[in-house]
């Protein structure tokens, strides 16, 4: 999408009063912000019955608040202090020797795959950015190309959509930098929204939601130009499929997300009004036109999570343990699950895998049984070793004792709290009965298993 038409004050990139970042106790301002955080995070704990002195959330608080205000940073950096200073004169080419535009005189520079990350709008939930810069240099300079990944950053380390990151993100340089044009292309993964009753209706659940958005200034504000052609073509790239944004990207925003469970209980307005704070507490305006829906969004999200004790019914399933001939390895692969992490109140989702000795050909009950079992953990405040010891624990007896699990999982939090491992993923590993001594037996289950990255699809 062309930014010609855009108000460039809305974009504006010169931001007063800007603070230097660092650890979150910058001062008494700092440390007030932070309390007002971890109240409001305390509110939502209760509210999903949780004891928030528990060992395992006893800090989640704190560590909620550092998170946040790391991924909200961008509101407090000024762009001018990034390019000042980094923009460098490079003559173009002599004309006098030969006709083209190269140097700082016209001649595209790109830089491909920043890997960053925001914090949706809709939801208060992290997204990933594979994010795409070109420009076309004028007047003889051009700029450090380190400080196009930082001048991204600066807008991501926002609550955003994918669109209008990419416009500020054009803006920003364009008025910074002053080239002859400036692109910018996002392709932008969001979590799903599945809720429980969902996972047991669709059988291979959608992990990310995937979008690309683009924009582009000067030079780069015609689609149909060969220079746009000539930059989607070094990406390797088809033109960018736009989503309509009027109807929005983030799935929290479905109708069909927005009822609640029958088994979860109606919102607590208390929860609302706390993530309300946070909004406040994080310089944002929670009356903007963009936000007013947020908190209720998220504490809808949150809720799925909330501490219960259900009973497992397993419907008297029990296997017998004794020694029958012939048993051999049946497994249960790739059974989708989501959780959210009880130290950063961040999801994270993947598969679990389920191997056991059986004389028996699986049944379409038993499996129905597995997945039951994996919602009902999944669906809690939760970490990772955890859960996979409690589905071990729980589906041994049906299975005569003898049991490997393996949990694989992609967390939000190893992207959005300054870690920024893109593309990491976590495997977890619970062994009973025969597999705790029979190596034989694990390395046959292990080399079954499909490629880790199946789940990020």
């Amino acid at each position: 999408m062309s930014m010609g038409a855009l108000d460039d004050c809305h974009y504006n990139v010169e931001f007063e009063n800007t603070i230097s970042m660092g650890c979150i106790n910058l001062g008494g301002e700092k440390e007030v912000e932070t309390t007002q955080i971890e109240d409001a995070v305390k509110v939502l704990l209760q509210g999903l019955d949780e004891d928030v002195n528990r060992e395992g959330i006893i800090k989640t608080p704190l560590r909620v608040a550092k998170a946040l205000h790391y991924a909200t940073q961008g509101y407090r950096q000024n762009v001018k202090d990034i390019v000042q200073g980094a923009l460098f004169p490079e003559a173009g080419l002599d004309n006098n020797q030969v006709v083209g535009h190269a140097g700082g005189a016209g001649g595209l520079v790109i830089v491909r795959d920043l890997d960053l990350f925001s914090y949706c709008e809709s939801c208060l939930l992290p997204f990933q950015v594979k994010c795409h810069v070109g420009y076309v240099p004028s007047g003889q300079r051009v700029v450090g190309l380190s400080k196009l990944s930082r001048v991204a950053d600066v807008f991501a380390k926002r609550l955003q959509d994918p669109q209008r990151l990419a416009h500020e993100v054009c803006s920003a340089l364009h008025n910074s930098i002053k080239p002859a044009g400036v692109a910018v292309v996002l392709q932008c993964y969001h979590i799903h929204f599945p809720t429980l009753e969902s996972l047991f209706l669709d059988t291979r659940p959608e992990g990310l939601i995937k979008v690309s958005v683009s924009s582009g200034s000067g030079v780069f504000e015609d689609y149909d130009t060969d220079i746009w052609s000539e930059f989607l073509s070094l990406l390797k790239f088809r033109k960018p499929r736009e989503r309509n944004v009027e109807k929005g990207w983030c799935p929290s925003l479905a109708s069909c997300i927005n009822k609640l469970s029958p088994s979860v209980r109606p919102i607590n307005p208390g929860m609302v009004s706390a993530v309300t704070s946070i909004l406040r507490s994080l310089g944002e305006d929670p009356s903007r036109n963009e936000l007013v829906g947020t908190p209720t969004r998220f504490v809808r999200w949150l809720m799925n999570f909330q501490n219960c004790n259900m009973e497992m019914k397993l419907n008297g399933f029990v296997s017998n343990k004794s020694e029958t001939p012939n048993k051999k390895i049946q497994s249960e692969l790739s059974i989708p699950f989501w959780s959210q992490c009880e130290h950063h109140l961040l999801p994270f989702h993947g598969v679990v895998h389920v191997g056991y000795f059986s004389s028996e050909e699986k049944s379409q009950t038993l499996k129905s049984i597995f997945q039951s079992i994996v919602h009902f953990y999944g669906f809690k405040l939760q970490v990772q070793e955890r859960l996979t010891r409690q589905i071990a624990e729980t589906m041994a007896p049906m299975l005569g004792g003898d049991i490997i699990v393996v949990a694989e999982a992609s967390h939000t939090c190893m992207i959005s709290r300054g870690i920024e491992k893109f593309g990491s993923s976590t495997a977890t590993v619970a062994v009973l009965g025969r597999f705790t001594t029979d190596a034989g037996a694990r390395a046959s289950f292990l080399d079954s298993l499909p490629s880790s990255n199946d789940f990020h699809r």
